[in-house]
């Protein structure tokens, strides 16, 4: 089907020669690339956390590259990768990739920009996932306000022999930069990247005054721009080091702008904060001074420095790492749900993105398609139904009524309501095959609707730890990775329902030795699901309306 109104991914490559950096010759790679897309100007919005996997050394040469993964309303998302090389050795490698989030903006007219239509397995992977990180950005700040306010950090301040630290304050350092025509685009808006980079320097330098060496930048958590700044502006640039861990540091930098010497007033431009370490000649992180922070401000940087050192282990954990990397169950708890509903999500329309599905085998308009990767066999199975969309999503979100037409669920108990999107439940099956005991699952559930035209409804189900559930003699404690519904608009009364499970280990033997007998218990269930939609399809749950 022709699709109208839509662009093909596009993208743009960088090389530096050896001696310069990106801020020097091209700050903003990736912001050309959004104004290609946009067809007007473009600012920085925010940027997701980046972290730096390899050093770049003088002489080597620096390749980047940025496309534009997913256009909304009037914002977009860019991906970035950064690579470097030695023209000597001819080695590559990877130095870090960058989420970055630009908006477009007219004077006279309201921007509405132009679809991108995706077309390579990556492509359309990063697509669908640019949604639910959409979703996360929008609600990072409030996030980590909550779990700065509800989490219990440990830390050893009252222990620590103050003989042996560094003040916080000789770290202090401050700059002010004024704004150039170079460091703007042809708006006379300052360049984000050229605004991190002054950051990154005064960042730097109040490190080297705590550890008295050359630091390393490893990783610049994610941060808004506040406002824009312009050609003619002074830049206040403020950084000091807010804690430190064995091997590691975080330093605090606030930017603020004025336009003329005696204003009172300054524009908060944005904060950001910066993890450093000090490597040694086998780059190897070397151990740190600890820091004394000043009473009041000092001590309130230093807790927070440390409830964002484990939020940013959740988030790099959960978020960065591969499917195959994590556990199947991961421990739930306040300070990485949103990362885990996030994970949640994008796992299963990973999944969905796949390229390499193959059909098995169909019966009464019900397809199964199975994909083989190297640890997890996949399967999917489609039908239609005649149920509105939105209708048949609400009623398989509620996993209670699930035993209605799922044999294999004995009984499902809603443990916690997290909140609208996401919930935890217990479920039990009954024992199969050989198997004396009964099956019991922690699940947690993510519901989302579209994003945009196009976008189905999903249900992501994966495995979670608690607590209060743990693993009991009377039942077989099971685990699932990545399965759940898409559900898909395919005319009036007429839904796309699809269904994914990525098989475990565990169950791979059973799999690939009973394909046969699998194919017809999931064409039985889907049937069963059908049936129960089309029955219930105009009695929905109350309590499910306001999703």
């Amino acid at each position: 089907m022709k699709e109208t109104g839509k662009k093909p991914c596009p993208g743009v490559t960088c090389s530096l020669a050896e001696g310069e950096t990106p801020d020097r010759r091209n700050p903003d790679v990736q912001w050309g690339q959004a104004e290609r897309h946009a067809g007007c100007p473009c600012v920085t919005a925010s940027m997701d956390d980046i972290y730096f996997e390899h050093t770049i050394s003088v002489g080597q040469v620096v390749n980047i590259k940025a496309k534009v993964n997913r256009a909304f309303n009037s914002s977009m998302e860019v991906g970035i990768q950064v690579a470097s090389e030695d023209l000597c050795s001819e080695k590559q490698w990877s130095v870090c990739k960058a989420l970055a989030t630009f908006v477009a903006h007219r004077e006279l007219s309201r921007v509405k920009l132009k679809p991108i239509t995706p077309r390579t397995e990556e492509e359309k992977t990063e697509h669908s996932v640019a949604a639910e990180r959409r979703r996360m950005r929008l609600v990072y700040a409030d996030t980590i306000k909550d779990l700065l306010a509800n989490c219990v950090i440990q830390d050893d301040l009252e222990s620590r022999d103050c003989s042996h630290t560094v003040p916080a304050e000789k770290t202090r350092v401050e700059s002010v930069e004024l704004v150039l025509p170079p460091h703007a685009n042809h708006q006379g808006n300052t360049f984000g990247g050229q605004i991190m980079a002054w950051m990154e320097n005064v960042a730097t330098i109040a490190a080297s005054r705590l550890c008295r060496a050359h630091p390393t930048l490893k990783a610049i958590e994610m941060f808004h721009f506040r406002g824009p700044s312009q050609v003619g502006d002074r830049l206040v640039l403020k950084a000091i080091v807010n804690n430190t861990f064995k091997h590691s540091m975080e330093v605090g930098v606030c930017v603020e702008a004025y336009r003329q010497e005696a204003e009172t007033h300054r524009r908060h431009i944005n904060s950001a904060f910066m993890t450093f370490v000090v490597l040694d000649a086998d780059d190897q992180p070397q151990t740190l001074p600890w820091i004394r922070p000043q009473p009041g401000d000092g001590e309130r940087r230093y807790r927070e420095a440390s409830a964002r050192k484990k939020i940013r282990l959740d988030r790099k954990y959960i978020v960065s790492c591969k499917q195959a990397e994590m556990p199947l169950s991961v421990p739930w708890d306040p300070s990485n749900q949103v990362y885990l509903s996030y994970n949640n999500v994008s796992s299963l329309k990973m999944l969905v993105a796949k390229d390499d599905w193959v059909l098995s085998s169909e019966t009464n308009q019900i397809r199964l398609y199975t994909l083989e990767e190297d640890k997890f066999l996949a399967f999917h199975l489609e039908m239609l139904v005649h149920v509105d969309a939105t209708q048949a999503f609400l009623l398989l979100s509620d996993l209670c009524r699930r035993p209605e037409w799922d044999k294999h669920c004995r009984s499902v108990e809603l443990v916690q309501q997290v909140d609208e999107d996401d919930a935890i439940y217990h479920i039990i099956s009954p024992a199969l095959g050989g198997d004396t005991k009964p099956q019991d699952f922690v699940v947690l559930a993510s519901r989302r609707k579209p994003c945009d035209n196009g976008d189905p409804y999903v249900i992501a189900l994966r495995s979670v730890t608690l607590p209060t559930h743990r693993e009991t003699p009377e039942y077989r404690r099971g685990e699932t990775i990545c399965s759940g519904f898409c559900f898909w608009r395919e005319g009036d009364q007429l839904t796309k329902v699809s269904y994914y499970n990525q098989a475990t280990p565990g169950f791979l033997n059973y799999v690939t030795t009973n394909v046969a007998g699998l194919s017809s218990e999931f064409y039985t269930t889907f049937k069963a699901c059908e049936q129960f939609l089309l029955d219930n399809r105009n009695d929905l749950a109350p309590s499910l309306q306001t999703l």
